[in-house]
């Protein structure tokens, strides 16, 4: 079976989110089981040069954008045993400022799109199936249908479209449909959703099949409260929708092998744990004492993530109880600032870094007790399964992947502490009883990270179900 992996970003290229995790696992885990797997990602001028040098050229080819055609270079790099095909465009990826977020964003991956499907006969690769993620490569799915499925070399391709997070849907004005994304005026409906152009409801239309990052995250979406308005069109098509829980890549974040983390551990030697959790407090200026439970979190400072929670409820834990807090993130101001006060409040015991560093990422991890995630959704989310692989108890908000990846210690099986609504109080609540837990049952709180430490959030079975699927859309 041949796969076409389609990502705007993937690991160890260049990554802003999950998806450049999942990018660069999943294809590797699927590549281990025999499926011949394959990823195509823009050549953006922000990927490293140290990457950079790995690729070699494949060909160029002129892509169609709407009336005017693009050069479109082709660049191959291989990663262990998996393909990488980079789209060259310097006027389209040669940018300042991030990956995303420019003016001319759906021209941008409008011509990706295109160009993924042009590349395929000059590569010599046909697959089976190709798989699209996010709005960014929506228009796949939607150009196959329109320019491609009744072509002879094209016949019989199978498309499936993942959903890696509802909010971002790529929405535009309606006047794009011809000048900008070549699609007929006639056949706009496919793509035109509350007087817009919106990319991702095209991509959901066309798709055989859509699947999301986790079998809760597929009913949430349902469901008004989550689905940024495409819940009409998402129950009209229920029947092609399902859900897949990541996985993360446990070979990288391996706290037996980790370079980055002060003292790699193991369930055997859990002493060590609290030697990276010395030396976390020592970088980051926390008083040193190992006794004290040491709150964790990565994130985005957004709403979404459970900031609001956060930012109403933590003083609440500074003063009730003797944790320390770190937290690495960037985000709304809001929420920087409010924590940067929480820092000059709670000298020794709170702190923040804006930003994102990814060792200091990894350090959190190992070093501290605690990994909160009140998130309001969160379709899948890497971070719990990341934390319990380094032995940081996730505290979280049962929704989405969340729900389907943490369940509460208080059933005798769970691996994490868990609440349902969405309330600073829940949440609260929860924390003092993990506190609570953690200053009062030393030798139970050691069963509790050891059983964390062996939760298996491989690519293993997740992988397994995406061969499934994949087989199921052949027969179809």
């Amino acid at each position: 079976m041949k796969v076409l992996y389609c990502a705007s970003e993937a690991l160890p290229f260049l990554a802003t989110g999950g998806l450049a995790d999942v990018a660069g696992s999943l294809p590797k885990a699927l590549v281990s089981k025999k499926v011949s797997c394959r990823v195509v990602l823009p050549l953006y001028d922000s990927i490293s040069q140290e990457m950079k040098d790995k690729m070699k050229f494949v060909t160029s080819i002129s892509v169609p954008v709407a009336w005017r055609r693009q050069y479109c270079g082709v660049y191959e790099a291989r990663v262990g045993d998996v393909i990488y095909y980079l789209i060259d465009n310097q006027y389209y990826f040669k940018r300042t400022g991030g990956i995303y977020g420019h003016f001319d964003d759906a021209e941008r991956f409008a011509f990706f799109s295109r160009a993924i499907l042009e590349m395929l006969p000059y590569v010599d690769f046909k697959p089976d199936v190709i798989h699209a993620n996010d709005w960014q490569t929506a228009l796949v799915s939607v150009y196959y249908r329109l320019f491609y499925a009744n072509s002879e070399w094209y016949s019989g391709i199978k498309t499936l479209f993942t959903i890696h997070n509802i909010q971002y849907q790529g929405q535009y004005g309606m006047d794009l449909i011809e000048d900008v994304l070549g699609i007929p005026y006639h056949d706009k409906d496919l793509i035109e959703f509350d007087n817009s152009v919106n990319l991702m409801k095209g991509a959901i239309e066309c798709s055989n099949w859509v699947s999301t990052v986790s079998p809760s995250y597929a009913k949430e979406i349902l469901d008004p409260w989550f689905s940024h308005k495409l819940d009409s069109i998402l129950k009209e098509r229920a029947w092609k929708l399902s859900g897949i829980l990541n996985g993360i890549d446990v070979e990288s974040y391996n706290p037996e092998t980790d370079k980055v983390i002060h003292s790699p551990f193991t369930t055997e030697s859990l002493q060590k744990k609290a030697d990276n959790k010395r030396e976390l407090q020592k970088e980051l200026g926390l008083q040193q004492n190992d006794k004290v439970p040491l709150i964790g979190m990565v994130t985005r400072l957004v709403s979404h993530k459970g900031l609001d929670l956060v930012k109403e409820g933590i003083d609440n834990i500074m003063q009730y109880s003797n944790a320390q807090v770190a937290i690495l993130g960037s985000g709304d101001k809001e929420y920087e600032e409010h924590f940067c006060w929480m820092q000059e409040k709670y000298p020794e015991r709170f702190v923040i870094y804006v930003g994102f560093v990814p060792t200091l990422s990894r350090k959190i991890y190992a070093g501290s007790d605690l990994f909160l995630m009140p998130s309001k959704s969160e379709p899948c989310g890497l971070s719990q399964m990341i934390a319990l692989r380094y032995g940081s108890i996730p505290v979280v908000r049962k929704t989405g992947g969340l729900n389907d990846s943490i369940s509460d210690v208080g059933d005798g099986k769970g691996n994490g502490y868990t609440f349902t609504s969405y309330s600073t109080g829940d949440m609260v609540n929860t924390l003092h009883r993990a506190l609570h837990d953690y200053n009062s049952q030393p030798e139970k709180w050691k069963e509790y990270v050891a059983h964390a430490m062996q939760c298996d959030n491989s690519w293993k079975k997740s992988a397994d179900e995406y061969i499934s699927l994949y087989q199921s859309l052949l027969k179809r």
